[in-house]
């Protein structure tokens, strides 16, 4: 009676049932309702080789068809062994394409960052501040011969004492631009004794030990005392006898819309000779 049942259930099972063969351990299949079918379909998922003993392991390799003669399940074993090494390629072509998409995201922020980088120079230089190159030894001992400076005009209103590059208002010194300093401003009168060399701003001499390499001796074209007419300057540079500025007619009092703007900061030094090149004056200018 069992063989007769377990015949019977054998051919309905070959008659009614519909396996999907594709070659490989575990793939999902067809099979009817029956429960004799879906208790024999659960016995084929569990039992896979390699996870139980050698003969579980034949036997669901017949019940699956991996083999390729269906009697045993060692054929059935190696087919899912190549299964698995083309599982192993199509992981390193994941390991590949990701580790690409990373060098390409990491290029994209270092150019990200380079940009970022010339536009914010660009930015500084243009609006904030740039750099200028001193030719000239009118300034001694404040700034040298091919001395790099930074200079900034963003909101500036010229002052007294500071070092102010402008434009010049005469064709006699071409279109290179000057630097001198700030003596007196707009309604402010200057008067300079030559004889002693000293300058006086509204009557009170001003100190200006600390930045003039000789004093005030070469009268040029001044006649003082002079007022400052609005929206003018008087400059002088600071080593005076050497020196084309405001006591130069040529010169004279120095519109503000010229002035492109203020020294701040040197930044490279310069000497005729670049080997005598005093590093120590890097720093802010004053």
């Amino acid at each position: 009676m069992d063989e007769k049942n377990s015949a019977a259930g054998k051919n309905e099972f070959s008659e009614t049932t519909e396996i999907i063969d594709t070659g490989e351990i575990g793939e999902i299949y067809e099979i009817d309702e029956d429960p004799f079918s879906a208790l024999f379909a659960q016995v084929v998922r569990d039992k896979v080789p390699g996870e139980d003993d050698s003969e579980d392991g034949e036997k669901a390799g017949v019940y699956l068809g991996a083999g390729d003669d269906g009697k045993d399940g060692k054929n059935g074993g190696d087919e899912d062994y190549d299964g698995g090494g083309e599982n192993d390629e199509d992981d390193e072509d994941d390991e590949y394409s990701e580790e690409n998409n990373r060098t390409k995201m990491e290029l994209y922020d270092w150019m990200q960052c380079i940009v970022s980088a010339i536009i914010c120079g660009i930015f500084i230089f243009v609006f904030v501040g740039r750099t200028i190159g001193v030719e000239g030894n009118s300034m001694l001992q404040t700034l040298h011969w091919n001395d790099r400076v930074v200079m900034t005009g963003l909101f500036y209103t010229p002052k007294n004492g500071d070092i102010v590059i402008f434009r010049p208002p005469s064709e006699a010194f071409g279109a290179t631009p000057l630097v001198k300093r700030v003596i007196a401003v707009e309604g402010q009168t200057i008067d300079i004794d030559f004889e002693t060399g000293e300058v006086f701003v509204d009557g009170v001499v001003i100190d200006e030990a600390h930045y003039i390499n000789e004093p005030t001796h070469s009268r040029m074209n001044f006649v003082g005392p002079l007022t400052v007419p609005e929206g003018h300057v008087f400059v002088m540079g600071d080593n005076r006898n050497y020196s084309s500025d405001s006591r130069d007619s040529r010169v004279g009092t120095v519109d503000t819309r010229y002035i492109l703007g203020k020294v701040l900061f040197l930044l490279m030094p310069g000497e005729v000779d670049p080997s005598q090149r005093d590093w120590s004056r890097i720093g802010f200018v004053s």
